[in-house]
Formats: structure tokens, sequence, C-alpha cells
């Protein structure tokens, strides 16, 4: 059996239980699903670069504690890609971010991919992510939902109205063909994509289940990240 870690942060209430729930729902026979905790959270209003980059060496430490734990693969949650980079330097095991995933998933199911985002105030560092993995051409638009993170559980009914107004936008306007949901809060977490898929008519590529999904795969075929290209940290500590 392949055991993939998902490393989450903290949230209020149920809002943490929800987002394990929806990692464990991705377990299978083949498949082993752990959770590793960090202390940090992205449940805030306000988010900036500042703060995505404050919380990234919890999220390598959180790394290097499921390879000691015995996981063949790493997950963090969230399509901020939180420690991503640096990860693949720090530990021996794939470590694989969500919008990395769901990017390179996507362009494997169609040529053009609609991204869409809690808050507009959020598409300046998603842009940036999406050119960080070289795929600004295969993203034909950008839209938002709205709301920012924390008020989404509150006005489910609106985000999940708003969230597909806008999918069917991005595939009626811009010609979309795959629709990427960032974050993981409107799906699979409040909604779940197969039902998205049944209404829209094309591909939803979300931020949970291809990720560790494809950590799984890159276990069994003994694939990890390039030493040529993210050199070993010394003693698996910052270089």
């Amino acid at each position: 059996m392949t055991r993939v870690a998902f490393v989450v942060g903290q949230y209020p209430g149920a809002e943490r239980q929800r987002r394990i729930d929806a990692a464990m729902a991705y377990a299978s026979a083949e498949v082993e699903v752990g959770i590793i905790t960090v202390a940090e959270t992205p449940y805030v209003y306000g988010l900036t670069p500042a703060e995505i980059q404050l919380v990234a060496p919890a999220f390598i430490e959180a790394f290097r504690q499921a390879e000691r734990e015995g996981y063949d693969a790493v997950v963090p949650l969230g399509t901020l890609d939180l420690g991503v980079d640096g990860g693949k330097s720090a530990v021996d095991i794939p470590v694989i971010g969500p919008t990395e995933a769901m990017l390179h998933i996507g362009a494997l199911l169609g040529d053009r991919l609609g991204i869409i985002v809690y808050h507009r105030k959020l598409l300046p560092f998603t842009r940036a992510i999406v050119r960080r993995y070289g795929m600004e051409p295969w993203v034909v638009g950008f839209r938002d939902t709205g709301f920012d993170l924390p008020d989404l559980a509150a006005n489910h009914d609106a985000v999940v109205e708003s969230f597909v107004a806008q999918a069917r936008s991005l595939i009626e306007k811009d010609g979309a063909e795959v629709i990427l949901p960032m974050g993981i809060s409107q799906c699979p977490v409040h909604m779940k994509p197969d039902w998205l898929m049944r209404e829209l008519g094309v591909p939803v590529v979300e931020g949970i289940g291809a990720p560790i999904r494809l950590a799984a795969t890159l276990v069994s075929l003994g694939l990890a990240q390039s030493r040529g290209r993210w050199a070993r940290s010394a003693s698996g500590k910052p270089a």
C-alpha cells in the first residue's frame, strides 16, 4: 500500500474536520491517506504573500515529519502550494502541490483551463502561481465567487450559485474546457466534483483528490522530484 501524508493547518470548529474528511475520501485499498498537523492557518481575512511565505517553514518541517514517519509522498492542503518548492529539496519522497497537480492534470483533459478563486483580491498571486508553473498559455480565464475564505461556510448556497454561474461564464464566454476550483474550500469541501461535472458538462479538477492520487501514482512508478532541479539540502536541513 502507498502511504500519502496530507498536511492540514488549523481551522475553526468543524472546518478542519471537513477538510480531513474530504482527503480521507480519496483513500482506497491501494492508497492510505494520513494526516500531518501544522499550527499555521490560511483561514484569515486579507491573506497576502507575506503570510504565505511566513508559513513555509512550518510546512517544510511537516514534510520532513511525513518522511520520518514512513510516508511515501506528501501533499499540503490548499492551492497556495505552501512550502512545496523548498520542500522538494528537504525530503526525498515526492512533494506534490495541489495547484501544480490541478494544472498538469487539467492540461491532460483539455487545452483551455478556467480558474475560479474565492475573492478577486486573490487573483494576483493565483496568476503568479500559474506563471511559476509555466502554465499561463493553458489558462483562458479567471473568475471569483466574491466570498473570502472565512465567509464560505456561512454563505454556502450563495457560493454554490456564484461558482456555477462563473464556471458557466468561463465555458460559454472564454471557451474553457476544464474548470479548476482554487481553492479546495469551494470544491471538494463544499461542492463535490462529480456533481459539478454533471452541472457543467466539462471535467472539474479539484485540489485534494488530484494531488493525493497523483502523488500515489508517482510512488508506484518509482518517481520523485529531480535532484538536477531541486538539490537535496544538507543533512535534511535548510542549506
